[in-house]
């Protein structure tokens, strides 16, 4: 259906390190990453045991006791089962360091503009014009990449290469981990032989278990099926999704790395993985509110105003259908603490059933320039100024202070409400509900 000859033919590198934290925690310890039988565990002081989630393990630990990522504590093995299972609390300063060490090897390889940081442990980079300064081949510049992560930090990468980042993706997601060098080449003509014999469409980078489904209700069981369904089908099922997704099964991806994506409408937005389950309403707003305090003290920053609010809200049950909701709404234009929140407030309301939730998150968009122009007619213009500049003074603090003291400190305010002095009793174990 495609014809290879139009496509991009280029030399992208798609680099992950191997169990990233739990890699960095052994490093830490004085092990092996390899050798190490080791999980970080997430956990909230005075929390039940049981709340806390696997948030790494080493690949020994996952290939003994078959521990996962967001594994519950309650989930793990005994002592007795497991006496070689070493716990961990995380070291987040340190897993951002050990990053930005590794992208400073990558930058001894290729420009800034070929690179692009995915995530904290996977980057992506273009090496067509620049691997052939390294090496012969380029297997043997990846290797040369591995070899000087690991010497420089001690750290185990994994590398797949393709001719264009889709593939680079797919060639270490499903072919690089699995092999002894750890690296993996996939090319355009080896699509009927990797990408065709994928079995599981939940597998594939891009596709996630809600889209499998519907494709499954298609008549598409895996990405053999996909690559030969009807593009028209698709686009009529899914819209221009149905076209990615196509052109997904045949390994085409017209992305370059170096055109940078730039938003037509910029936004500014937090998120949170709670550390245990919240059911009482009064303690989840009290997150709502914290995480859209440090979304609004960025807006206010930059001198914005947010034109449109908007909330994810996560179950704790990860497999529920649905597993969360997300909304927005347009609102008058603001920048004030008190309104954004209540704003986030009544969505919240609006849509929640009474779940567990576990995941937060905070977005606001359709920014507008600060003129001092923006009135309310509900409030007194010197009433609309105090609130203002009290919500600056609170973002001085904070920068001065730290976030998390400030919260402490807003709660002795005159006229605090008992919302917010209920930070200070503990209304979520005494301290930050996602810390």
């Amino acid at each position: 259906m495609y014809d290879y000859r139009y496509e991009p033919h280029r030399v992208i590198f798609m680099i992950d390190n191997k169990s990233f934290f739990a890699s960095c925690e052994a490093l830490r310890l004085g092990l092996n990453p390899m050798e190490a039988v080791l999980a970080v565990m997430s956990s909230q002081p005075g929390a039940k045991w049981g709340s806390g989630l696997i948030m790494a393990a080493s690949p020994l630990a996952k290939q003994k006791y078959g521990l996962r990522n967001v594994m519950r504590a309650r989930e793990l093995p005994t002592r007795r089962q497991a006496p070689d299972l070493l716990l961990v609390e995380p070291h987040m300063n340190l897993y951002i360091k050990r990053s930005m060490e590794v992208l400073q090897i990558f930058r001894k390889y290729a420009a800034d503009e070929d690179i692009h940081v995915y995530s904290i442990d996977e980057s992506m980079i273009d090496m067509t014009e620049s691997w052939h300064l390294f090496g012969d081949d380029p297997y043997l510049v990846a290797r040369k990449i591995q070899k000087d992560i690991h010497d420089h930090l001690g750290l185990y990468t994994t590398c797949g290469i393709g001719e264009n980042p889709l593939l680079a993706k797919l060639a270490m997601d499903i072919s690089a981990k699995h092999r002894t060098s750890m690296i993996a080449c996939w090319h355009y003509i080896d699509v009927p032989d990797t990408i065709w014999k994928i079995p599981k469409l939940e597998d594939v980078w891009g596709i996630n278990v809600r889209t499998a489904n519907r494709l499954r209700r298609l008549g598409i069981n895996n990405m053999y099926d996909l690559a030969h369904s009807d593009p028209a089908l698709l686009e009529r099922e899914f819209g221009v999704i149905g076209n990615q997704l196509f052109a997904m099964s045949w390994g085409v991806d017209r992305s370059i790395i170096r055109h940078k994506y730039q938003p037509k409408s910029k936004s500014y937005g937090n998120s949170q993985i709670l550390n245990r389950d919240y059911e009482d309403q009064r303690q989840i707003e009290i997150v709502i509110q914290e995480i859209s305090d440090q979304v609004a003290a960025r807006i206010r920053a930059h001198h914005l105003l947010a034109g449109r609010v908007g909330l994810y809200v996560g179950y704790a049950d990860f497999e529920a259908d649905p597993a969360g909701f997300s909304i927005q709404e347009k609102i008058t234009p603001t920048d004030v603490s008190s309104e954004l929140v209540a704003e986030l407030w009544a969505l919240f309301r609006k849509k929640w059933g009474g779940q567990a939730v576990r995941r937060l998150g905070v977005t606001y968009s359709c920014l507008v320039p600060d003129t001092g122009q923006q009135l309310t007619f509900f409030l007194s213009p010197d009433q609309q100024l105090k609130r203002k500049q009290r919500d600056r003074v609170v973002d001085k603090l904070r920068k001065k202070y730290g976030f998390a003291s400030v919260v402490r400190a807003s709660s002795l305010l005159p006229g605090a409400t008992a919302l917010a002095r209920s930070r200070l009793v503990g209304g979520h174990n005494g301290g930050n509900a996602y810390e």
